[in-house]
């Protein structure tokens, strides 16, 4: 007889009581000896990775978390089409115009977006791929920005797999960047695949982004899992990494009618504390089709199409430190004669 499992990871037993209500076990009843095989088997592969089984080059080996001088921060989650591109671009962006001196990297090989949505799409000749194969120079590959000489990219390549990326490859890429910048910034692709592994390996601290929908808020979950067991921070059992939640395409009036996720339910689903809501907004299909970082928008234009600028913004300050009230949770006062202006008063 055949079986097939579904299997939710141990990692995530931090998060447990809500993954629970969705794992799917395809066990037969009195199927012990088989669970006791898949659980001899994911120790085995755990060992083997934290006793020193697996070779680990000098680059690895000698790669610093927590430097001092640099901090690598990825933006990622476990769903695409949340935002993830979006915020990096933001998030970069706003931390070089605090006067921060950063460097955002696109690790989604073969798809890259994040020059295109920080306009020097027309710059990129080396990418992320060429100086990993030692095909020219970091500091060939690097572009610095036109108008804010504290924000520069580091392009993905379009015509690769995502396969060619290393452990000692990124390694000796981010040492090296470590060097010259204060941030790093990685832009993660969407999944679970070695663009998303490698993205959050040596990160320190990471941003989870969040769609108010419950895929959304369970892959997530998944990811949590795979940063708290699959990490550098993980293998070298250190300090954890530092985890933020970003909520995005939030549309407080859906949740009153219960048609999306409130923001303190999804804090209490993820268990990590809360650095930012980015309200939904056609403001960001605007700034990304002419190539400008969403953030950049605020004080350009009316209020009411500013929000997501502003709301990046906040996200900024809080990071830095700020003490920021968290703004665009709950819905806006509408004029009385609208159709929700009952409902919706200031």
């Amino acid at each position: 007889m055949m079986f097939c499992a579904f299997r939710v990871p141990s990692a995530v037993s931090k998060h447990g009581s809500f993954l629970r209500r969705f794992a799917v076990s395809a066990y037969p009843t009195g199927s012990s000896t088989l669970k006791s095989q898949q659980v001899r088997s994911v120790r085995s592969k755990t060992s083997e990775t934290s006793s020193g089984g697996v070779v680990v080059s000098s680059a690895v080996k000698g790669f610093v978390l927590d430097d001092p001088g640099c901090k690598v921060v990825v933006v990622t989650s476990g769903k695409g089409g949340v935002g993830k591109t979006t915020s990096a671009a933001s998030f970069a962006y706003g931390l070089a115009a605090a006067g921060k001196k950063v460097c955002a990297i696109d690790f989604d090989i073969g798809l890259r977006n994040l020059d295109l949505h920080l306009g020097m799409e027309r710059r990129v000749v080396f990418d992320f791929v060429h100086v990993i194969h030692g095909e020219c120079q970091l500091h060939q590959a690097i572009i610095k920005d036109r108008h804010n000489p504290n924000l520069h990219l580091l392009a993905a390549s379009q015509t690769r797999d995502k396969s060619v990326l290393t452990k000692e490859g990124v390694a000796k890429v981010l040492s090296d960047l470590k060097k010259d910048f204060q941030y790093i910034v990685c832009d993660s692709p969407a999944g679970i695949e070695n663009g998303a592994f490698m993205a959050m390996y040596f990160a320190d601290e990471a941003i989870i982004c969040t769609n108010p929908e419950l895929s959304s808020v369970r892959d997530s979950d998944k990811m949590l899992g795979l940063i708290a067991s699959q990490s550098l921070r993980a293998e070298r059992n250190v300090a954890p990494m530092r985890q933020m939640l970003l909520v995005t395409r939030y549309q407080p009036e859906k949740v009153l009618m219960e048609s999306m996720i409130s923001v303190t339910d999804i804090e209490e689903m993820l268990g990590i504390k809360l650095i930012g809501v980015i309200p939904e907004s056609d403001e960001i299909i605007q700034a990304t089709n002419v190539g400008k970082p969403v953030i950049s928008n605020k004080g350009n234009k009316p209020e009411d199409q500013a929000r997501a600028a502003a709301a990046y913004s906040d996200l900024i300050d809080r990071y830095l430190g700020k003490d920021v009230p968290m703004r665009f949770t709950k819905p806006e006062a509408k004029p009385a004669g609208s159709l929700f202006g009952k409902w919706f008063k200031p």
